[in-house]
């Protein structure tokens, strides 16, 4: 699946939005990112939401307190609804796919390390033939 979907740390969850939604949702988001600074994200070994979800994810290791409040404002702008659970952020390696295959990405990145700038967030809409496509970017700061 990571043809269709690119690696993130997801702010909010996917929303239904006609059209003429998505022009007022990006504006929200405009207005929101010009009151956010940049911020170093590291990324540090692996974990897994099993047996709840089966996922296996990379770990955000620094950072963490900005894109939580990063996400609870995307939350807010858009009118998306609570989180079910509390927010971890991560970014998703394996999801959905035979134990195995989360056993082997669970334990083939457990020594992967990096670290980035975050400056902008982004905007994805599900096309059903080509997976997550990136529509907008919103610069912090």
């Amino acid at each position: 699946m990571a043809d269709r979907i690119p690696s993130h740390i997801t702010l909010a969850p996917p929303l239904e939005v006609d059209d003429d939604g998505i022009a007022s949702l990006a504006e929200d988001l405009r207005e929101l990112t010009e009151v956010f600074s940049s911020f170093r994200v590291s990324l540090l070994g692996t974990g897994t939401f099993r047996p709840i979800s089966p996922v296996v994810f990379v770990a955000v290791s620094e950072g963490i307190a900005q894109i939580e409040t990063l996400a609870e404002g995307v939350r807010k702008a858009i009118g998306a609804p609570d989180p079910e659970f509390p927010f971890h952020p991560h970014v998703t390696i394996a999801h959905n796919v035979p134990d195995e295959a989360l056993d082997a990405a669970l334990n083939d990145l457990i020594d992967f390390r990096c670290s980035f700038e975050v400056d902008a967030i982004h905007l994805y809409v599900d096309d059903p033939e080509q997976g997550w496509l990136p529509t907008s970017t919103f610069p912090l700061g």
